[in-house]
């Protein structure tokens, strides 16, 4: 006897069609045998499942059993598979066939009680299932209000293999979970966190505007205290609300890798994400034996914060190269390779020298200058290079600190910054790929950044005695770019190529 359901497998943010066949019968002792390059968590579901089949109340076929995923060149991990192989177990056992089979797919963890588990991955598995064409997707209740963003089919939640069985064979109907994502995405993100705390350092809070404006890299660098990882942290709050595709990649990733709270359908606000110095090449880039997404997958779409820059290993560092040109990231290991998506903002922080003091004009620096040269160098020049803005942080007076004015909220340089992003979008156009600013390409440089012959002189003056590169060439063209976006400028005038020019001094230095 034989039958088949459908299932998903996760393939680095997506799925593919899993077919489980389950055959039993032939001669042997009682067994279950799971082939098709199941990992060990997948070896081991049939004990799990034998357990939930019984305390369900049901039978288990006592024969030879073999449970087949198909293709078999695809590596099944995940206790996914648990719920789809005992329901299969259960229709051989009493020779039923359950008419709503063949249009579903489905997965879900089983406990020992029968009880179904919340999953990695159930948007993934959705989205591939709307692919194959086909109608509903049985899934965990914690795991129904992600997968009903997708349009198009239908998501029933199920609590217990009992309740998924008595649907299959029609003796129990169970609500279609709805989630309206327009209405989730109009809703405004509340922040706990406001531009306005921020004390003084208007000429910094001036280039994170640029920066996020025209979604460029930014380097912040100041003695401690000066309030650079809270300017970074509240980066977040004046940046543009997310498009529904953005907001879908976001949740993919979050969802595979298993960050996406249990019961919450899509994510609405951009990632935030601030990794120690401590880190690895392999958990910032991705990886490991399964191939999951690192950091800066994570960070799709938003903020990878990096405090303390120059104590991360020169080659975790190094490793941010590929993906802050390209906005992907491309990891090859045994096991295969993936390509994950990585379009976020690079925000790093670090102090002047190691002790943190050099320039400061109340605290003496006790590093020698070799110590200062030793520790700005474990930056490389191609990477500094990447980074479209380096600014100073100076220590805050007092007066700044006890200042009972209000410095402008993150609300009002939010409408400023969405204002530049339309001007982006509109001159791009509705077809393109480029999202914003700092992510055009040089045949877009050369098409949206011409400047005037003063314009042109000045910057010829730049690139020959300060020696830029020519990716600092473009990237200088490109913040000037954004700085005449912020003003409603349609061209870009001296006083832009001089402020660009002017977030370009610490690379210079080293």
């Amino acid at each position: 006897m034989l039958t088949k359901l459908f299932s998903a497998a996760s393939v680095g943010i997506d799925a593919t069609e899993i077919e489980i066949e389950i055959h039993t019968g032939g001669s042997g002792e009682p067994s279950i045998i799971v082939v098709g390059l199941p990992d060990a968590t997948v070896r081991e579901s049939k004990d799990r499942v034998i357990a939930a089949i019984s305390n369900s109340g049901y039978k288990w076929p006592r024969a030879r059993t073999t449970v087949n995923l198909a293709p078999a060149d695809i590596k099944k991990q995940g206790p996914n598979f648990d719920l789809p192989i005992a329901l299969g177990m259960i229709a051989l056992a009493q020779s039923a066939s359950l008419p709503r089979l063949q249009r579903c797919y489905i997965a879900g963890e089983l406990a020992l009680t029968g009880e179904v588990r919340p999953i990695k991955g159930a948007l993934p598995l959705t989205l591939e299932a709307r692919a194959r064409g086909k109608k509903a997707v049985l899934l965990p209740v914690a795991n129904t209000r992600e997968a009903a963003v997708v349009e198009g089919i239908d998501v029933y939640g199920i609590k217990t293999l009992r309740d998924a069985y008595e649907f299959l064979s029609l003796e129990k109907e169970l609500p279609i979970e709805k989630e309206n994502h327009l209405t989730l995405l109009e809703k405004e993100c509340s922040f706990d966190v406001d531009f306005s705390e921020v004390k003084g350092q208007e000429q910094v809070k001036r280039a994170i505007e640029v920066a996020v404006a025209g979604g460029h890299n930014l380097l912040l660098i100041g003695p401690p205290g000066s309030g650079k990882s809270m300017l970074a942290r509240r980066i977040p709050t004046i940046m543009p609300p997310l498009s529904l595709q953005e907001a879908l990649e976001i949740t993919k990733i979050h969802s595979v890798c298993g960050l996406l709270e249990p019961g919450r359908s899509i994510i609405t606000e951009r990632p935030f994400r601030d990794p120690h110095h401590t880190i690895s090449s392999v958990g910032l880039l991705g990886g490991s034996a399964t191939i999951t997404p690192g950091e800066i997958s994570i960070a799709h779409h938003g903020v990878l914060f990096l405090d303390e820059l120059p104590e991360f290993q020169r080659s975790t560092l190094e490793v941010l190269r590929q993906p802050l040109e390209d906005g992907k990231v491309t990891i090859s290991r045994a096991a295969g390779t993936m390509t994950f998506p990585s379009m976020f903002m690079l925000v790093g922080a670090m102090n002047p020298c190691p002790c943190g003091y050099y320039g400061d004009p109340k605290k003496e620096c006790r590093c020698t200058t070799s110590q200062r040269d030793r520790y700005r160098q474990r930056l490389s020049g191609p990477l500094l290079d990447r980074i479209d803005l380096h600014v100073e942080a100076p220590t805050i007076e007092y007066k700044e600190l006890a200042s009972t004015q209000e410095a402008e909220s993150s609300m009002h340089l939010r409408e400023r910054i969405i204002n530049a992003r339309l001007r982006q979008q509109e001159r791009f156009g509705p077809s393109s790929r480029t999202s914003c600013n700092a992510r055009m390409s040089s045949r877009e440089v050369r098409q949206h950044c011409q400047l005037t012959s003063r314009g042109s002189e000045l910057l010829r003056k730049a690139i020959n005695e300060l020696n830029f590169s020519a990716r600092g060439y473009d990237r200088i063209l490109k913040v000037a770019r954004t700085i005449a976006d912020l003003t409603a400028c349609s061209s870009i005038e001296e006083e832009h190529l001089l402020e660009a020019l002017s977030y370009r001094n610490f690379d210079r230095e080293l």
